[in-house]
């Protein structure tokens, strides 16, 4: 049985998870890893309309993945976290060469 601390952790990893698990989350967060981004231009570049950005925006705050800033009318979003990054990079090394997925040297 795992202690509490490890299933809190557990299910704060969960939720983080979750959060980054759709393409459009994972866009938003991409092109956050490159700077801050207000509503309109994140709702352009996932194609949606602002009100499922701005759901997506949410959840993503929520776990921690973001913070927004209101500057008049607009809110601004940036990446929380400077080690996404990093993450994205891992997450594409898995994915580039399947044929060795299970070989530790092919991932990060």
């Amino acid at each position: 049985m795992p202690s509490a601390v490890a299933l809190t952790r557990a299910r704060r990893r969960t939720a983080v998870i979750k959060a980054l698990a759709h393409p459009s989350r994972l866009l938003i967060a991409d092109a956050l890893a490159a700077g801050e981004r207000n509503v309109a231009e994140l709702t352009a570049l996932v194609g949606a309309d602002i009100s499922t950005v701005s759901k997506h925006l949410s959840l993503m705050k929520t776990v921690g993945l973001v913070a927004a800033e209101k500057r008049g009318q607009a809110v601004y979003y940036q990446l929380h976290c400077a080690c996404f990054t990093d993450f994205l990079a891992c997450v594409d090394a898995i994915t580039r060469d399947r044929s060795n997925r299970l070989r530790r040297e092919t991932c990060c």
